[in-house]
């Protein structure tokens, strides 16, 4: 028996709010997209997924610190756009002696962690 990790999804409100987030200021790539769900990294086993949050359980799951971390190639370069984006850092991109890391929220709350190493 084989078992592997298919997606890790966030739950949102607004698909088309996650989706000016997710790909217009955070630039991940698409790998597909349907009226529910948008799935992210495109050709790789395990994707990122956003997913309108349709029942009570999934609602509950909305803006929070999600546990994901991006590593990111020009993390300074993307924080700007995001700061001129309009997004809200919970903390600010700081250097420490295991690279760059800031943390982000989506337009619903959803924390995501961006780091350079």
């Amino acid at each position: 028996m084989s078992i592997t990790l298919k997606n890790v999804v966030v739950f949102v409100t607004d698909l088309a709010k996650a989706k000016t987030f997710y790909v217009d200021l955070l630039g991940l790539p698409v790998a597909g997209q349907s009226e529910m769900l948008i799935e992210f990294f495109p050709g790789v086993a395990t994707t990122l997924g956003v997913s309108l949050a349709l029942h009570e359980d999934s609602r509950s799951l909305v803006g929070r610190h999600t546990g994901i971390t991006l590593k990111v190639e020009k993390i300074v370069a993307l924080c700007e756009t995001l700061k001129n984006g309009g997004v809200h850092f919970v903390e600010p991109l700081e250097s420490s002696p295991w690279g760059k890391m800031a943390v982000v929220q989506d337009f619903d709350g959803n924390m995501i962690a961006l780091v350079d190493r």
